[in-house]
């Protein structure tokens, strides 16, 4: 058996990939083979610690969310409630599965499944560090677009397959919302990409020597906000309808498949706090991360967490919009600012000369101008509304008046 190679401290993935294929084409295993199981063995970890820590993330979110609107929050099971979330877990273990009668069965037993993979596929291109990441393929940015499609393929498979038309009318509700804001949110990825002049995603934070979020602001805040709907949190959480009779799409689940929904709701919130640390800002970069690469995934999770604490802060503070405030917002504001952001990124970071600072305040300037442009131009759209509907009202006050006469003479 050939010797192994020295131990890298800078780069432990790449070191346990080697080591693990050079093991095992010692004992005769084929390389080829070696490698695809090297392969596997890297996905199982990964998606171990996305399932793993969902359990703290859960215990988290009701900690702070019990703060925020001044409960207690987990505190019985456990130290400070810590066991909470797996008594729960073992609560959903041993309740009764259920198959509704006339469903698909097939669809309906994968749509929980696939609702977790497309959460953890996502994983595999986030770079924990500059030497710690899954895979570093080139077009990583089109990769979480497409496999974060596959979450709302699986609500719809939910919502379709149960045989239920409250299920069914939330999987509609899913394709209003979660597919509308899929645009600007695109659209606001394309911001980095152009800044990156990449869509790999360790590229794109190799690049932000200032971060993104510096030089476009809106687009950032843009995919924030979009990422929210897209996860279905507070105040975008139509799609569970907990404020109706119906639980949404996920009404005729029980048990463990009811808990998987949730298990890939709240690492998906999770995840989309990674992306905008990844995106916008800076990723793994920080100081003496040059010398130290692993110092790169401390900086990683404390920008991620600060994300994930804003998106809690955001669900225990924002009470749910109205379906049809939630479209029009879309349509009528994020889309429109989305594209504006998009060109005037283009332009101004083809215009501005290549030196980083330059080009990061000229950036700033134009996103500080085009904010100010919508601004003013919803400042004035009230206005006209207001106008509107003051003449509105002025004129039914004096028409009450006078139809009040007509009518009395016309008696007499």
């Amino acid at each position: 058996m050939p010797p192994l190679p020295p131990f890298d401290f800078n780069s432990p993935i790449s070191w346990a990939g080697q080591a693990i294929v050079i093991l095992l084409t010692g004992v005769g295993v084929p390389r080829d083979l070696a490698g695809a199981i090297a392969t596997l063995l890297g996905v199982i970890v990964l998606a171990s610690y996305g399932l793993t820590i969902t359990l703290l993330l859960i215990w988290a979110e009701r900690k702070l969310v019990g703060r925020l609107q001044d409960r207690l929050g987990p505190n019985r099971v456990g130290p400070y409630g810590l066991l909470q979330t797996i008594a729960d877990a073992f609560k959903l273990f041993t309740k009764e599965d259920i198959t509704p009668t006339g469903a698909d069965v097939v669809v309906y037993n994968l749509a929980p499944l696939l609702s977790v993979v497309s959460v953890l596929l996502i994983w595999a291109v986030i770079p924990f560090a500059s030497t710690v990441f899954g895979t570093n393929i080139n077009v990583g940015v089109i990769y979480v677009v497409g496999v974060g499609g596959l979450g709302t393929l699986a609500i719809m498979m939910a919502g379709w397959s149960s045989n239920n038309k409250y299920a069914l009318l939330g999987a509609f509700r899913t394709a209003a919302q979660l597919i509308s804001y899929e645009v600007p949110m695109i659209l606001a990825l394309l911001v980095p990409v152009l800044l990156a002049r990449s869509m790999g995603m360790n590229d794109i934070v190799k690049g932000q020597t200032v971060w993104y979020i510096v030089l476009a602001p809106i687009a950032g805040l843009i995919f924030f906000i979009t990422s929210m709907a897209e996860v279905g949190r507070a105040p975008f959480d139509l799609l569970e309808a907990e404020s109706e009779i119906v639980a949404g799409f996920h009404i005729e689940y029980t048990g463990l498949k009811f808990g998987m929904f949730f298990v890939g709701e709240f690492l998906h919130a999770f995840t989309i706090s990674a992306l905008a640390a990844t995106l916008f800002f800076g990723g793994w970069r920080g100081p003496w991360t040059d010398q130290v690469p692993l110092l790169g995934v401390v900086y990683f999770f404390v920008k991620t967490a600060f994300a994930f604490f804003v998106v809690i802060w955001v669900r225990g503070s924002m009470p749910r919009i109205r379906i049809d405030h939630m479209l029009a917002f879309n349509w009528k504001f994020l889309t429109p600012v989305s594209l504006a952001a998009v060109v005037v990124t283009a332009v101004v970071d083809k215009l501005t000369p290549s030196s980083e600072w330059t080009r990061a305040g000229a950036l700033f300037l134009a996103n500080v101008i085009l904010g100010a442009v919508v601004v003013w131009i919803l400042a004035a759209t009230a206005r006209r509304q207001r106008m509107q509907e003051e003449g509105s009202r002025q004129e039914a006050k004096h028409a009450g008046p006078a139809q009040g006469a007509e009518a009395h003479a016309g008696a007499h």
